[in-house]
């Protein structure tokens, strides 16, 4: 450390922040800390002393990376893993807002002799971190373009957030691992489960289609984020492909829409003569007389119908009841984190994935980590069977 002192370098800072620190009551604020500091020094655990500088900042804390960049990557993933893990189940929940910037700084000595960094390299990481919503992890455009060139699987990590600004008016253009609602939605999943544990009869039904229906928004928002982050990422021309097909769609849509509108239903009245009316009349009667009679056959012949139906459909309901049932669910339990791929699919990245629905069967399950060796583990189950799945990546 000394050989380095009082020089400007280029490292890695990782920002921390506690979201809402001094409005908690002084216990609060040791509890939160407490565990705050637990979580960082697990997630630095692996970094050698001398390549880290730790400040504290009184409600979270700044580390200067002077050797790998990798590892203010690394020490986030891990802090995150941490929070949505425990975190979110304190009361109060520890929430962390989380920036990491590749820039310069200078190395110091602080008043009491011990290493200190000062410069833009920290001053841009806390912007960044400002930038980010509990629980996110946003980074800046230095240090994705540098560390995205480490790995491929790094570069897929991130997703493109668009430019900010800060109070200095200054534009600083940032990527973010993991999005605002992953917090949100642990939240509610340890709300849901909560609930789910005491219930029977008709409310299994309805927290069945109620987890349903949440995969459902999320398999949207999913979707919605991607379309987002394909867009802010493409060309120009891309851009106006884009547009140009979601054009001819609205218009094809509206012209579909107009000639529907415009279709005649009736056609105009036409003046007829009293004899004419005479006839008409005559048919109209001998019209509702075959109707009568026929209407009258129908019934017959769909009150016998209805009965052969009744035998089919029983029979069909019981033959459905015996080839379906409920899903499997798969709990996951991963350390740090890690890639979850399901039959060679992946599903998302655990955590925030916690679990997962699966027919019943035999399924080949994933788990992949950026640097060490991949998990795997082959599972039979049954219609409506649970299991879990719980793997730590070590070094």
């Amino acid at each position: 450390m000394e050989e380095r002192g009082n020089k400007t370098i280029i490292c890695s800072v990782f920002f921390l922040d506690i979201v809402e620190y001094s409005k908690k009551s002084v216990s609060g604020q040791i509890s939160l800390k407490e565990r705050f500091n637990a979580f960082l020094s697990i997630a630095i655990r692996d970094v050698p002393v001398n390549d880290r500088i730790i400040l504290d900042t009184g409600d979270g804390a700044a580390i200067s990376f002077l050797g790998d960049i990798s590892d203010a990557l690394h020490a986030a993933l891990s802090m995150r893993s941490s929070l949505l893990n425990e975190g979110v189940r304190m009361e109060p929940p520890l929430l962390v807002r989380m920036g990491v910037n590749l820039g310069p700084v200078r190395l110091v000595k602080d008043i009491n002799g011990q290493p200190n960094i000062v410069g833009d390299g920290i001053n841009v990481a806390q912007r960044v971190m400002g930038f980010s919503d509990p629980g996110q992890i946003l980074v800046s455009r230095s240090y994705y373009d540098a560390v995205s060139r480490l790995s491929q699987e790094y570069a897929g990590m991130f997703h493109y957030q668009g430019s900010r600004t800060d109070k200095h008016v200054r534009e600083h253009e940032v990527y973010a691992i993991g999005y605002p609602g992953d917090f949100t939605s642990t939240q509610r999943s340890l709300a849901k489960q909560s609930r789910q544990a005491g219930a029977t009869g008709f409310d299994v039904v309805l927290f069945k289609l109620e987890n349903f229906w949440d995969a459902f928004i999320d398999t949207l928002a999913r979707w919605e984020r991607r379309a987002i982050e394909i867009y802010r990422t493409s060309s120009a021309k891309q851009r106006a492909g884009f547009i140009g097909i979601a054009s001819v769609l609205v218009v094809s849509m509206i012209v579909a829409i107009a000639m529907l509108a415009s279709r005649p239903d009736t056609k105009a009245p036409q003046v007829a003569s009293a004899e004419q009316v005479k006839t008409e009349k005559v048919q109209a009667a001998s019209l509702v007389e075959q109707k009568e009679t026929a209407a009258e056959e129908r019934k017959k012949a769909a009150a016998a119908e209805k009965k052969v139906q009744g035998v089919k459909q029983s029979s069909r309901v019981r033959t459905l009841a015996e080839t379906t049932g409920a899903p499997a669910v798969v709990s996951l339990v991963v350390q740090p984190w890690g890639e979850v791929y399901l039959d060679g699919r992946m599903q998302g990245v655990s955590p925030p994935l916690l679990e997962l629905q699966v027919v019943a069967g035999k399924h080949e399950i994933k788990i992949r980590n950026t640097t060490l060796p991949t998990y795997t583990q082959v599972i039979n189950v049954k219609s409506g069977e649970k299991i879990k799945i719980k793997h730590t990546f070590a070094n």
